[in-house]
C-alpha cells in the first residue's frame, strides 16, 4: 500500500529543516505537516515546542510513547562535508546529512511505522499510539521530556536512538559535576604576595582522580572524566589567576543521586583540606538556562539518571522476542551514552527501551549518515513493537 521510499523522502526533509537546539522552529513545522497529512487523530505543541502527534486505537489500552529528538548539534565548519550537511543526498545507499543518525532518521521510521500500524489493522489495536519529536536534548537530556509525560502518560517508551537495530533495555546517565577553586590575586613578579588558584586546582584535579569509580554490574563504570578547564582573569598576563572552574563528566550507573555522585568529591576535597588548610574550594552540579524556539525558558541542573531493566522482564522479552521472530536480528544490551530515557525510566519509573537505525558511532561526526536498509528495517520494528506492546 505504501512505498518503502516514503521513509527516505521523509528523512531528507527532516534533514533539510536545520534544527540547532532551540531553533527546531523549521523542522517542528516539516514534522506538524507529516503527521497531520498522515492522519493523526491529535497533532500537539507544548511550551517547550515539542511536537506529539497520536493516533488512537479503537479499545481502552496502553499508551505507547515513541520518542526522537528533532534537535541536532551544530556544523562547525560545513566546508569539511563531503555531502551538504543540510541537503539530506542520497548516495551509495545512504542518505546523507547532519542528524541522519541522531536521529532524524528514527523518527521518520517512526511516522511511516505508526502510519502503516494503523492501516493495517484499520486502527483495531489497544490502546494509543505517540510520536514525538523533541526539543533540546542535546543540551538537556530528558527535561524536555517531562512535558511530554505529564501530557500524555504514557504506560511505555519507546527511545529511537541510534542502536543498529538492537534492543537497548537500559543506559548510562550523565552528571555535570563543577569544581572551583578561589585564591588571592597578585602580580606575577611577586607570585609569593597571592595564593594561585590554578595551583590548588592542580591538587584538587589529582585527589579527585583517585576517587575509585562506582561500578553497576550491568552498566559497567560510573566514571568521572575531567572535560574542562578555565582561569581568571583571562588573559592572564602578569597575573597570579584568583580563580579556576573545572567541569568534570560523570556517567551514572541505576540509583545514583545527586548526594551520592557529590559525596566522594566531597570527601577528597576535605582530606586535602588536612595539607592545604587555607584551600577554598566549591563543589556542585553545573546548571545552565536556555530559550526554546518558543521564547519559554528550559533548563535545570545536569543530572540525567541512568536506568536498566532485566531482560526477562515482559515488555522488554517480549518485545525481543516479536522482532527476532519477524527476522529482525536483535541483541539485547544498553547504551552507553545518555538518552531521554533518563526522565521516561530515570525519574518517572515508565517502562522504556530503546531501538533505532544506523550505528552509534556515527552520531556528531562529519559525513553522518544513515543506510537506507536501516530506515526500511526499522519502520517494520516500530510495527512489530506497536503491535507487541499493543497485545500485552
Amino acid at each position: 500500500m505504501y512505498q518503502s521510499s516514503d521513509v527516505v523522502d521523509i528523512c531528507q526533509k527532516l534533514i533539510q529543516a536545520r534544527s540547532y537546539s532551540g531553533e527546531e522552529g523549521a523542522v517542528a513545522a516539516v514534522l506538524e505537516g507529516v503527521m497531520k497529512r498522515f492522519g493523526f487523530d491529535r497533532v500537539e505543541i507544548d511550551k517547550y515546542g515539542n511536537v506529539v502527534g497520536t493516533i488512537n486505537g479503537t479499545g481502552d489500552g496502553p499508551v505507547q510513547l515513541f520518542d526522537a529528538h528533532i534537535d541536532t548539534v551544530p556544523v562547525p565548519d560545513e566546508s569539511k562535508w563531503s555531502h551538504p550537511p543540510f541537503g539530506g543526498e542520497i548516495a551509495e545507499g545512504r542518505v546523507y546529512g547532519r542528524g541522519t543518525s541522531d536521529m532524524k532518521g528514527s523518527l521518520a521510521a517512526m511516522l511511516v511505522g505508526a502510519r502503516n500500524f494503523a492501516a493495517r489493522t484499520n486502527r483495531n489495536f489497544k490502546g494509543k499510539i505517540c510520536v514525538a519529536g523533541v526539543c533540546h536534548e542535546e543540551c538537556f537530556e530528558g527535561v524536555a521530556a517531562r512535558e511530554i509525560s505529564k501530557n500524555h502518560r504514557p504506560d511505555y517508551v519507546i527511545i529511537g536512538e541510534a542502536s543498529h537495530l538492537n534492543l537497548k533495555h537500559g543506559q548510562r546517565g550523565r552528571a555535570e559535576v563543577v569544581i572551583e577553586t578561589f585564591g588571592k590575586p597578585a602580580h606575577s613578579a611577586n607570585p609569593e604576595h597571592g595564593i594561585n588558584a590554578v595551583y590548588r586546582m592542580a591538587e584538587v584535579i589529582n585527589a579527585v582522580k583517585a576517587i575509585p569509580p562506582s561500578v553497576d554490574p550491568n552498566l559497567g563504570k560510573g566514571i568521572l572524566v575531567l572535560v574542562d578547564i578555565i582561569s581568571s582573569p583571562y588573559p592572564g598576563a602578569s597575573v597570579v589567576p584568583d580563580y579556576c572552574r573545572t567541569t568534570w563528566d560523570r556517567r551514572l550507573l541505576v540509583g545514583e543521586t545527586k548526594e551520592s555522585v557529590l559525596e566522594p568529591v566531597h570527601g577528597a576535597v576535605e582530606k586535602l583540606k588536612e595539607t592545604l588548610p587555607d584551600l577554598n574550594v566549591k563543589v556542585s552540579l553545573a546548571k545552565a538556562e536556555m530559550t526554546c524556539y518558543t521564547g519559554n525558558p528550559i533548563g535545570d541542573e545536569r543530572f540525567f539518571p541512568g536506568w536498566f531493566y532485566d531482560r526477562n522482564e515482559d515488555f522488554v522479552s517480549s518485545v525481543h522476542g516479536a522482532l527476532r521472530k519477524e527476522g529482525i536480528d536483535s541483541a539485547l544490551t544498553h547504551y552507553d551514552f545518555c538518552t531521554n530515557g533518563s526522565h521516561y525510566a530515570g525519574e518517572a519509573g515508565i517502562k522504556t527501551i530503546g531501538f533505532g537505525p544506523s550505528e552509534e558511532f556515527l552520531a556528531h561526526t562529519i559525513d553522518e549518515y544513515i543506510e537506507i536498509d536501516q530506515l526500511e528495517k526499522a519502520v517494520r520494528g516500530y510495527e512489530v513493537i506497536m503491535e507487541t506492546l499493543a497485545a500485552l
